[in-house]
C-alpha cells in the first residue's frame, strides 16, 4: 500500500504541471487528485476532453487550453509530459527553467514506487516493430503459467492507474511496452529484462536522425538487469554493458549456448542447438513473428520462467488485431490486415516474413500509403521488386512509395484499393494491407484504417461477384 505522506513530501512546495491531457495525462490527474497534490494542466488543444465531465472530476484544477502556456511552463518545478508532446517545440523548450524536472508517466510511476521501496518484477520492450506482439505474447505466457500479469506503458492500462487503483500488490509481473517518446523521459526503471526488438526509420520527423533515435531506444538497456538483443539487427546491440548486467540474444541464425535462434533451415525455434517448436506450429505467421517468439522466450528466461512451460504456451497465442491479422473470406484469396504497420520496417518485415512462408505460385499484392513521417521508402525497393507482384498505393505519400515499385496502381480510397486488389488477385494469392505509413491523413488511427479494410473485404464477400471499381491512374 502506498504511503500518502511520503508521496506528498516528493511534491511539497513544487509547482507540478501536466503537459497534455491524453490517456496518460488523465491518469496522472486522477492520481494527483487522489493524493491531494496541487497541479496545473496545459494542453494546446481547445477541447482535448469532455469539458463538463472534466469539471466534475477536477473542480479545483488550474486548466489552460488552446495554446502552450508560457507562464505555467516557466513556473513549473516538475513537468509530467504526455509522450506525444515534442518538448523541443519552440513554445515549450525555451520556457522550461534549468532546474525543472521533466518526467513522463512511466518515470513518475517508478519515481514513486522507488521512493516507497516497492519492487515489482518488470519486463520492458521497445523497438520500431513487433513490440505490441511481444508484450502481448509475454502477458499470455505469464497467464498460462498461472501468474497475474499487467500490461502497461504504450499498451493496456495507463501505468499510473495501477497506483490510483492501489493494485501493485496483486501483480506478479509488470510488462511494459515503451515507445521512443516514453524512453526520452525515463531514467528510474529497474527491469529484470528489457529488449530492443529492432530499429528502423520511424518518428524521424521528431527524432531527426536514425542515430539519435537509436540512442533514445538504447536508454532502455541502462535500466535493466538482463539485456535481450536481436543478433540480426546491429542497432539493437548494446552500446555499453555494466559489469553486473547479463546478456541474452535472439536471431534467425543458429545460436550459441543459452541463446535463442532458428535451426533446421530456419524451420524450428531453438535454444542453442536444442529444438523447441516448429515454426509452422506457431499461431502467428512469418519469420519476423518467429523472432518475436524468440524475444519473448529470452525475456521470460530473464525473469525465471520455465522454457518448457513457455514453449507450451506459445501455441495458444492468437496474435493481435491489425498486425498480420487474417481476414475471413470465401474467394480463395488470403486477405491480411497489417494496418498497425505504420513505418517502413514493419512493412518490410511483413513482406519478407510472408515471402519466406508462401508457396511458389502465390503472389503478394500490397496495399500501402498514408503519412510517411519523413521515412526513407527506398529501403523497400528490393522487397517490392523481389516479392510484391503489384503495389496499390493511396494517401499523402502513396506516390513516393509507387516510385520504388515496378508495377503500381494509385487509388483514392481504401475501398477502391480492396476492389482493385480483388481484380488483380488470383485464387491463392495474398493481399496485404501493410501501409508503411501513419494513418492520420485519411483516418483517425490505424485501428479505424484496419477496420475499414476488413469491412471492405467483408463487403466483397457479401456478393457473389465483386463490384469492379475504377482506379485513378496506372
Amino acid at each position: 500500500m502506498l504511503i500518502k505522506t511520503k508521496i506528498n513530501e516528493m511534491f511539497i512546495n513544487k509547482n507540478v504541471l501536466l503537459l497534455g491531457l491524453g490517456l496518460s495525462g488523465l491518469s496522472c490527474a486522477r492520481f494527483f487528485t487522489k493524493m491531494d497534490i496541487a497541479f496545473s494542466v496545459n494542453d494546446n488543444r481547445n477541447l482535448p476532453v469532455d469539458a463538463e465531465q472534466f469539471g466534475k472530476d477536477f473542480p479545483l484544477l488550474n486548466l489552460s487550453l488552446g495554446q502552450w502556456d508560457k507562464k505555467l511552463i516557466g513556473a513549473a518545478d516538475i513537468i509530467i509530459a504526455s509522450p506525444g508532446i515534442d518538448l523541443s517545440h519552440n513554445n515549450i523548450a525555451p520556457n522550461i527553467k534549468d532546474t525543472c524536472q521533466i518526467w513522463g508517466d512511466v518515470e513518475l510511476f517508478f519515481q514513486i514506487i522507488n521512493q516507497q521501496n516497492i519492487s515489482v518484477p518488470t519486463l520492458a520492450v521497445t523497438g520500431s516493430n513487433g513490440k505490441s506482439t511481444v508484450v502481448s505474447l509475454l502477458a499470455h505466457i505469464g497467464t498460462q503459467l498461472g501468474l497475474n500479469t499487467c500490461l502497461a506503458g504504450n499498451i493496456g492500462t495507463p501505468i499510473i492507474d495501477i497506483l490510483v487503483q492501489d493494485s501493485l500488490a496483486t501483480i506478479d509481473c509488470l510488462i511494459i511496452e515503451l515507445s521512443s517518446f516514453q524512453l526520452e523521459t525515463l531514467r528510474s526503471m529497474n527491469a529484470l529484462g528489457a529488449s530492443i526488438l529492432n530499429i528502423s526509420d520511424d518518428h524521424l520527423d521528431r527524432h531527426k536522425t536514425l542515430k539519435n533515435y537509436q540512442q533514445i531506444k538504447q536508454n532502455i538497456y541502462q535500466q535493466t538487469q538482463t539485456i535481450v538483443f536481436n543478433r540480426d539487427d546491429e542497432l539493437t546491440q548494446p552500446l555499453t554493458i555494466s559489469a553486473t548486467q547479463k546478456i541474452l540474444s535472439f536471431g534467425s541464425d543458429e545460436a550459441q549456448s543459452k541463446q535463442f535462434g532458428l535451426i533446421n533451415n530456419k524451420q524450428q525455434l531453438a535454444m542453442a542447438n536444442k529444438a523447441l517448436i516448429a515454426i509452422n506450429k506457431l499461431p502467428i505467421a512469418g519469420i519476423h513473428n518467429a523472432l518475436n517468439c524468440l524475444a519473448a522466450l529470452g525475456l521470460g528466461q530473464s525473469i525465471g520462467w520455465s522454457i518448457t512451460d513457455m514453449v507450451k504456451a506459445l501455441s495458444s497465442f492468437t496474435g493481435l488485431e491489425h498486425r498480420c491479422q487474417i481476414v475471413p473470406s470465401h474467394d480463395g484469396i488470403l486477405w491480411v490486415n497489417d494496418s498497425k504497420a505504420t513505418n517502413v520496417g514493419a512493412t518490410l518485415a511483413a513482406i519478407e516474413g510472408l515471402a519466406q512462408t508462401k508457396l511458389p505460385k502465390q503472389n503478394i499484392i500490397l496495399i500501402a500509403g498514408g503519412e510517411g513521417k519523413g521515412a526513407d521508402f527506398s529501403v523497400l525497393k528490393s522487397a517490392f521488386n523481389h516479392h510484391v507482384e503489384h503495389l496499390i498505393t493511396l494517401g499523402k505519400d502513396g506516390d513516393k512509395l509507387a516510385s520504388f515499385a515496378k508495377k503500381s496502381t494509385r487509388v483514392i480510397s481504401l475501398e477502391k484499393a480492396v476492389c482493385t486488389a480483388s481484380d488483380l488477385a488470383n485464387e491463392g494469392d495474398i493481399v496485404i494491407l501493410s501501409p508503411a505509413c501513419a494513418s492520420l491523413d485519411m483516418f483517425k488511427n490505424f485501428i479505424e484504417r484496419g477496420n475499414a479494410f476488413m469491412q471492405a473485404v467483408h463487403d466483397l464477400q457479401r456478393i457473389n461477384t465483386p463490384i469492379k471499381k475504377g482506379v485513378d491512374s496506372v
